[in-house]
């Protein structure tokens, strides 16, 4: 539809809504008819996106920003029908009037500026280009050039020389964040002149609006709060670890860990240093990488094995498609963003996985998770359109998560033959929950800020002028993790992770991880379990899928508070069962951390090497090596020659 007859349309229809519509089988036929169109037209903005994700080129890229413009278009057009009924004063049950109310629901689809909605979906698409083609040369390390996947990921996992890994952490900040600050900050003016038109101050405000709580903001501040004492714990054992294995000389006086030494390239998961960790090295610690491969596992392996512990309790197995059309490794041949994620294509039965799949433990984590979203989509399709989506965006993460729980216990390890037995023993028992704390709890303060920088942006109290500035003073403060080399306003850091260009919400994943333990509970409630949290295993109980299946039916079509009601009993979000979960973890902690300052100063540290220093540590850490081998190789010589 050309803007012209667009506009015309829109014009006649607010004419006539002067007299609205008042038959209750006008409406509903409305809502059928909706319902029918919106199913094809997201299944077609869905093909354009998957088809641009997975081969990213400039042609794919005009089609995704046309087809952005295409379903604006078909957003407003559709409001605007809905618009001509008198839907609010009828007498249609609560979830047909939902239903009219997120129809009506504009979000940045309001504006009528054609221009600003193709910037838009093109600056999107430009950020996450210069993400998903950064690579980062360590040539002084004999590395090559590496991608993100698996390449600098893996190095950041497994390397424990710090010099390589400030490398990695420098490089990737330089091939991605930097070369975007310009770009978002189009991008973030842009979104704010937009959504101003659905009558919200800024975007961030739009974000927030999805949960349907006035005071969702200082929920969340409060739960932080709640859980902050077992980050704080667990950051003191970290970082004294840590100082044992390299030094104290490269950890501040302000009690700050360097963020390049936590094993993740963004340190918002400390679980790949837990080799470095291990409360207990003689007892059993539950690392199934190697086991995975002993037993021949592959890649479509990993996710039949998943498959299977859905179906086992009840829910649903994986469409044909699903295997036929995924994107389960990544090609040799093209250009594609690996960062895993689900898709929902809303047919009711094609859902995919883009995900560049690797046989680790890490990855067999990520498969897991990425297929619980793809339950999601399923459970929910029997809904109308407007209502596939989650009860709200952390209903969604915490549903992908809570498999987790059950997965990585001793006896679901076991049961699937990666464990050879279950450990009983309290030594082994706190080793798997340091395991498990090196996940979640590493990653509550990582959750929960991401989007405090970003809110302050949105609301200009962060400008481009600080956008680096504020965004250490926010990790440094929360995470307790400082800049290993020095940071400035040529830097942008944010851009170094995905969900910044991807323009991905970030607070959904802080809220997963707290309901997904709330489910977790109620889970094991239901199923009459007596144990300790942190042991019970759903699998193979079809009891545990009827009750989770009972919730994500729902979707979106009420509250997520009922939803929340329908699992748990209660309406609100706790952290009482997290910290029930860990509660043997953080006993045993303030054992450990009884010499140790808990805590770190709420300022980044003064003292951070610049980069002219940092370079001349590698050089003199390639030199020294290159010395030793030369030792090596003379000494070797001579014994060979006497």
């Amino acid at each position: 539809m050309s803007q012209f007859r667009l506009a015309f349309f829109l014009s006649i229809i607010r004419i006539c809504q002067c007299v609205l519509m008042t038959n209750m089988t006008d409406m509903r036929n409305f809502l059928k008819s909706y319902n029918t169109h919106a199913a094809n037209a997201n299944n077609e903005a869905v093909t354009i996106a998957w088809n641009y994700y997975t081969n990213i080129t400039k042609e794919n890229q005009a089609k995704m920003t046309e087809s952005d413009l295409d379903m604006a278009n078909f957003t407003k057009v559709w409001a605007a029908k809905a618009n001509q009924f008198d839907w609010k004063r009828s007498d249609l049950n609560a979830t047909e009037k939902r239903q009219f109310e997120k129809i009506t629901q504009l979000g940045f689809s309001s504006v009528n500026d054609t221009a600003k909605i193709e910037l838009k979906s093109n600056l999107e698409a430009e950020l996450t280009g210069i993400y998903s083609t950064g690579k980062v040369c360590l040539t002084e390390f004999g590395k090559g050039c590496l991608e993100l996947e698996p390449g600098l990921t893996d190095m950041m996992a497994n390397s424990r020389n710090p010099n390589e890994l400030l490398a990695a952490w420098k490089g990737w900040r330089d091939q991605t964040g930097k070369k975007m600050r310009t770009k978002y900050t189009e991008f973030v003016n842009v979104m704010n002149e937009m959504i101003k038109f659905s009558g919200f101050n800024d975007t961030g405000e739009y974000w927030r609006s999805w949960y349907e709580a006035s005071t969702f903001e200082s929920d969340v501040k409060k739960l932080y709060n709640e859980l902050l004492p077992l980050y704080e714990q667990l950051h003191a054992y970290v970082r004294h670890k840590l100082k044992n294995k390299y030094g104290t000389a490269l950890f501040p006086d302000t009690g700050h860990i360097p963020a390049h030494l936590l094993g993740n390239m963004w340190s918002q998961s400390w679980s790949n240093i837990y080799d470095l960790l291990t409360p207990y090295p003689n007892a059993i610690s539950v690392d199934i990488t190697q086991k995975m491969k002993d037993k021949g596992y592959n890649v479509t392996h990993m996710y039949r094995v998943a498959e299977e512990f859905f179906t086992s309790i009840g829910l649903d197995k994986m469409p044909t498609s699903f295997w036929n059309k995924s994107m389960l490794e990544k090609p040799a041949n093209r250009d594609v963003v690996c960062h895993a994620s689900a898709w929902d294509f809303y047919d009711g039965e094609d859902v995919r996985i883009k995900q560049c799949t690797s046989v680790t433990a890490d990855q067999f984590l990520t498969v897991h998770h990425e297929m619980g979203h793809l339950i999601y989509f399923l459970a929910y399709a029997i809904q109308p359109v407007i209502f596939r989506r989650g009860g709200n965006p952390g209903f969604h993460e915490g549903m992908a998560d809570i498999v987790s729980l059950s997965f990585q216990t001793p006896e679901h390890m076991h049961a699937i033959g990666l464990l050879d037995s279950i450990p009983n023993d309290k030594e082994s028992d706190i080793n798997f929950l340091m395991q498990m704390a090196l996940e979640k709890i590493a990653f509550l303060p990582f959750g929960y800020l991401i989007d405090q920088w970003r809110w302050s942006v949105f609301r200009r109290e962060t400008t481009p002028n600080n956008y680096n500035a504020n965004w250490w003073d926010l990790r440094c403060g929360y995470q307790g993790i400082s800049p290993p080399v020095q940071r400035t306003e040529q830097d942008f850091d944010p851009g170094a992770k995905y969900h910044i260009p991807g323009n991905t919400p970030y607070i959904r994943y802080f809220v997963s991880f707290v309901v997904q333990f709330q489910w977790h509970k109620a889970l094991c409630d239901e199923i009459g379990y007596k144990g300790q949290l942190h042991r019970c295993d759903i699998y193979k109980n079809k009891t545990a899928g009827a009750k989770l299946r009972n919730m994500l039916a729902l979707g979106s079509s009420k509250q997520w508070q009922d939803a929340m009601q329908v699992m748990t009993g209660g309406r609100n979000m706790s952290a009482l069962p997290i910290i029930q979960y860990f509660t043997p973890l953080i006993d045993w902690l303030k054992e450990q951390n009884k010499e140790e300052n808990i805590g770190w100063s709420a300022q980044c540290p003064s003292n951070i090497p610049s980069p002219d220093q940092t370079n001349n540590q590698a050089r003199l850490s390639v030199s020294t090596e290159t010395v030793c081998l030369i030792i090596v190789t003379l000494t070797n010589f001579l014994l060979m020659s006497m």
